[in-house]
């Protein structure tokens, strides 16, 4: 056989796998997102609806605190955290987190929890700690998740901004704007600044509508004098 066809076969075989494999990993990370696991971990231990029946009709991980308590809403966290960090962390070992395709690995946690495949792409949450699960399991490239922390703690509890709704939003462009300046400076990654982009885009997007009932804004500094 000639070695000119030979070799084109080999090459159409590893862009099969190297397709494959990343769709496999995107599929996986999308199933896992779809599962809510605040609303299950309170409807399974307290017998509690959080969809039905708290106040935004959502799955969050808030609604597991206020209806299940706080051990329903801890439980309710590792597992959110976990559905995103795992698809992520697992596909490190399978591709290179620097490919382009990789973005797509890392939304799909996220797009699974806004957009549940289980509950007729309705009822999703509004992917704040699977944001976060995402971003670790880029370890031990931590930077995108810590400037997110550092984001959400710093409006939280310096520059304090209610409803949550709002703080969130204006979190997650600050976390954007400033993931700019780490991709230039320190992290030299397109992919993963795509990535937060496509994220913060999703989560500010999910809080659409709470931002559209705020009636009351607040934001005070907390070392305020007088």
């Amino acid at each position: 056989m000639d070695k000119k066809i030979i070799r084109k076969e080999n090459t159409m075989s590893e862009k099969m796998m190297f397709f494959g494999k990343y769709f496999l990993l995107i599929l996986n990370g999308y199933l896992i997102g779809s599962i809510l696991f605040g609303y299950l971990v309170t409807k399974l231990i307290k017998h509690v609806d959080t969809i039905k029946d708290s106040d935004d009709h959502t799955p969050g991980i808030a609604n597991a605190f206020k209806l299940g308590g706080l051990s329903c809403g801890i439980i309710a966290v590792v597992l959110e955290l976990l559905k995103g960090f795992l698809p992520v962390y697992i596909a490190t070992f399978f591709v290179n987190p620097d490919d382009y395709l990789f973005i797509l690995v890392m939304l799909a946690p996220v797009v699974g929890h806004a957009y549940p495949l289980y509950y007729g792409f309705k009822k999703g949450g509004k992917c704040i700690a699977a944001s976060f699960g995402v971003f670790l399991g880029l370890i031990p490239n931590l930077l995108p998740v810590l400037i997110l922390a550092f984001w959400f703690i710093f409006f939280s509890v310096v520059l304090i901004i209610n409803p949550h709704a709002l703080r969130t939003v204006v979190t997650y462009i600050c976390w954007m704007v400033t993931m700019i300046f780490a991709t230039i400076f320190i992290i030299k990654s397109i992919p993963i600044l795509l990535s937060t982009i496509l994220v913060g885009a999703m989560v500010i997007f999910r809080h659409n509508k709470a931002l559209k009932e705020i009636e009351e804004k607040e934001i005070k500094f907390i070392f305020k004098r007088g």
